[in-house]
């Protein structure tokens, strides 16, 4: 059957004066998440060199973020709806901004890990106030989406901000710095918005259940942690107890918010066909990306042999393509259909990651700019016209939970995919055969191998340099591989799945 997707509330038909503005101080949110998520990748060869951590403790490093901001974003986007989008989103970037700090100074792998986590928490309050905000500041569907596009843009400049500003920093000063630059865009966002940011909550929002809370963060830890843990060492009992634990926790959770009068999340969401076969296709595109993207900084640095800098500027083309596709994905969904531009752009990112299969040591960057910029321009159309069906589909009362949800799904794709795909490349890596005298370290981690060459005979160090990159490109295109896959079948899905949906048109009058 056609859905159309029809605006929920059309009472509040005066838009707000300074609306424009006050989105102006909401994407700056979205750039300090975006920031921090693209200069750890940057930065990860100075961490593994100065902090010296496992292969395990390195990807924890990556991942342990997106595990706690996973759980705690429906809770978080709930409280909003609560206390006020506002309020939470301003406390939020100020606590963002006093963690990076602690970010920068981190002196062990287990307190980075700690570091990472506290971001998580943080960070958990801001992607879903912004999102809520803007369904709350904009009424007119056309504007919202141009407001999404320029909100989803902004994450994208972010992508190319970060590594750019990152790679001059990492030149000139230590690996801490790139966590620093959070803090004037927080101090700026907080000051600003205290005076330009309308707040909004929902009129009759119950109780903030603990219970619930409790329930959904130890369900989609425990299940992420399983995921991992079984991708990284294989079958373990212990694993199998933690997944359990997570999905016994996710089933608690689903059942006590179809009892509760007022729930923390309202499960009859999911009754929407264009709202779940959006979130399902946020969840895969970001599962099949996420891989590559975390490796790829290490890639283009530490086998390529480019400059910290030099690595920023090459990832430009993916933040080009996704700002310039976000701007028009919004009129491309009305002139075509949302499934049209969706799936479409799902295939294109599919298509890029396997051309990155044939990948090696040597590949020139034509091919590899060629790639990001395709798969920048498929991600900024699909995220985008995704984002605007989520909002679009569910009354304004319920923004915060419907964009937590989303966020949800996005941050899930993310652990998963540094899990699994990040395992596969962790698992080919560590097979390769080194002359005799390798160092166990060189093993770990592709940083491990350039530093521990540093205390070998020449000889013998390029020789086992040239083998431990040879297994790291093989293993980072196997990922591709696997990630190409996932895209085309998330592709298909959102055709399925998305058909008949539509973009609201006009000025919501009442």
């Amino acid at each position: 059957m056609t859905s159309t997707l029809q605006p929920a509330d059309r009472t509040d038909a005066v838009e707000r004066p300074g609306r424009w503005l006050a989105l102006g101080v909401l994407v700056l949110a979205v750039l300090l998440v975006a920031v921090d998520a693209t200069v750890l990748g940057l930065a990860t060869p100075y961490i593994s060199e100065d902090l010296k951590p496992s292969g395990t403790q390195l990807l924890w490093i990556g991942d342990v973020y997106s595990f706690v901001i996973a759980g705690l974003l429906v809770s978080m986007g709930s409280l909003g709806d609560r206390i006020g989008r506002k309020r939470i989103l301003l406390a939020g970037a100020t606590a963002f901004g006093a963690i990076s700090v602690f970010n920068a100074y981190a002196t062990s792998p287990e307190t980075m890990i700690v570091a990472r986590a506290l971001l998580g928490v943080a960070g958990a309050t801001l992607m879903p106030a912004t999102l809520a905000l803007i369904r709350n500041l904009f009424n007119d569907p056309r504007e919202r989406s141009l407001a999404v596009g320029i909100w989803g843009a902004t994450a994208s400049a972010g992508t190319a901000v970060g590594p750019i500003v990152g790679g001059f920093l990492l030149e000139h000063f230590w690996w801490g710095s790139v966590f620093l630059i959070n803090l004037p865009v927080m101090a700026v966002l907080v000051l600003v918005g205290i005076k330009l940011l309308p707040e909004s909550r929902t009129a009759n929002p119950g109780p903030w259940d603990l219970v619930s809370v409790v329930l959904s963060l130890v369900g989609m830890i425990g299940l992420v942690y399983a995921i991992k843990e079984a991708a990284t060492h294989g079958f373990a009992w212990s694993t199998l107890a933690a997944g359990l634990l997570g999905a016994a926790a996710l089933h608690g959770f689903v059942r006590r918010q179809l009892r509760l009068p007022i729930p923390l999340l309202d499960m009859r969401l999911f009754r929407n066909r264009g709202f779940s076969g959006a979130v399902l296709a946020d969840l895969l595109t970001i599962l099949g990306l996420s891989g590559l993207v975390f490796f790829l900084s290490q890639y283009l640095q530490l086998v390529q042999g480019r400059r910290p800098l030099e690595a920023g500027l090459a990832e430009l083309p993916a933040a080009v393509g996704a700002v310039v596709a976000g701007l028009l994905a919004g009129r491309a969904a009305r002139r075509f259909s949302v499934r049209a531009v969706v799936s479409g752009g799902l295939a294109a990112i599919g298509l890029a990651l396997a051309a990155l299969t044939v990948l090696g040591q040597s590949t020139g960057y034509p091919l590899l700019g060629a790639a990001l910029l395709v798969v920048g321009v498929g991600a900024g159309f699909s995220f985008t016209v995704t984002a605007d069906v989520i909002l679009s589909s569910v009354p304004k009362e319920q923004a915060g939970s419907a964009s937590a949800v989303s966020e949800t799904a996005y941050e899930l794709g993310a652990a998963l995919g540094i899990a699994a795909l990040g395992s596969i490349v962790t698992g080919v890596y560590r097979d390769f055969t080194g002359p005799a005298g390798t160092p166990a370290a060189a093993h770990e981690s592709l940083g491990g191998a350039v530093e521990a060459a540093g205390g070998m005979p020449a000889h013998s160090a390029a020789t086992m340099l040239d083998a431990a990159r040879t297994s790291f490109v093989d293993g980072l295109a196997l990922a591709a591989g696997v990630g190409a896959a996932v895209l085309l079948a998330a592709a298909v899905a959102a055709w399925f799945l998305l058909g008949g949906q539509k973009l609201e048109s006009g000025r919501n009058h009442a």
